[in-house]
């Protein structure tokens, strides 16, 4: 609910930005800012998508959807990258056909500049708020939403150059520069959401989590842990949910066994409370006496040689 409410905030205020820039358009009849305004309608659309998107992923899990609805987040996510592609396309051919039927002038071009100006000073701030709410909710819908108002941003600066460079050198075919270069900028931002967003839906390990992971564990690693292998984790919005391997002595019983796989549990939940946690308990069988570190065994038949390093790459070892 908290992530639907904010996303509210963004809508509207990207809405008012959209409106702001193109009356700087009807203004100017730049093809450099119609190009900004172009893409503030991508903001506006996307953002609406990623509002309802928020709403349907904070429904709690059902008899149909066992793991919740958080991969919503990534289809908006998908959804906005396209939408950001389709944007830059359209903004690539209006500089295009300028080339070849330029207009005879462009008046009023400081008023665009202080509003484009504005604009993107406001995006840049939207977008940083956007992305630190998005890490600290693990919003992926939000993430991309803050990327895109703060490459929105960087483009801007360009363009505000540029404004001022056709301004003082009265050579009007550089607006359909600008044009292609922000339109090109538009469609790389664009591939680049997708490409995230398609990784976390086909479940790509992310490298960045499991190393947060990995350090939690060796934080807060046990004894008894003898090794930790076959690590998956998949990210459904918020939620995070892991599978593992845990070896432990043989001789546990079911109650020590669980206690130990529980206060695995209890360290991971210092990464993400939304958590969902399967883990498989292996017996030792007196195998792995050459990298287990527990002092107060005493069934075991030689020393600890090899201490099992808890790295990502033992982590997420099929078999040790």
């Amino acid at each position: 609910m908290e992530k639907w409410k904010f996303q509210r905030i963004i809508v509207a205020i990207s809405a008012l930005l959209l409106i702001s820039k193109f009356i700087a358009y009807f203004i100017t009849n730049s093809a450099g800012v119609y190009s900004d305004a172009m893409e503030s309608i991508v903001n506006v659309v996307a953002g609406v998508i990623s509002l309802l998107s928020l709403r349907w992923a904070a429904q709690p899990a059902d008899e149909k959807h066992p793991y919740g609805h958080g991969k919503m987040e990534l289809i908006s996510a998908s959804i906005e990258g396209i939408l950001i592609m389709l944007a830059g396309g359209l903004i690539v051919y209006e500089g295009i056909k300028r080339i070849f039927l330029p207009p005879k002038e462009l008046p009023e071009l400081e008023i665009g500049i202080i509003i484009v100006a504005f604009a993107g000073i406001a995006n840049f701030l939207l977008g940083y708020w956007s992305i630190r709410k998005g890490k600290k909710t693990l919003s992926m819908a939000l993430i991309a939403s803050g990327k895109h108002l703060q490459s929105d941003t960087y483009s801007s600066i360009g363009l505000i150059f540029g404004l001022v460079l056709i301004k003082v050198t009265g050579i009007i075919i550089l607006d359909s520069v600008l044009a292609l270069v922000y339109g090109s900028i538009i469609i790389v931002t664009g591939v680049r959401i997708l490409k995230k967003t398609i990784a976390n839906l086909l479940d790509e390990n992310d490298k960045e989590e499991l190393k947060a992971i990995a350090e939690i564990i060796n934080k807060h690693k046990a004894e008894d842990w003898i090794d930790i292998h076959n690590l998956k984790v998949v990210s459904y919005g918020s939620s995070l949910h892991i599978d593992c391997d845990l070896t432990l002595p043989f001789y546990y019983t079911i109650k020590e066994g669980h206690d130990a796989t529980d206060k695995l549990k209890q360290a991971l939940k210092e990464h993400s409370n939304d958590l969902y946690f399967s883990v498989h308990s292996d017996s030792c069988d007196e195998k792995y006496c050459f990298q287990c570190t527990m002092q107060t065994c005493k069934k075991r038949n030689e020393p600890c040689t090899k201490p099992f390093v808890f790295s990502v790459e033992n982590l997420t070892m099929p078999e040790n």
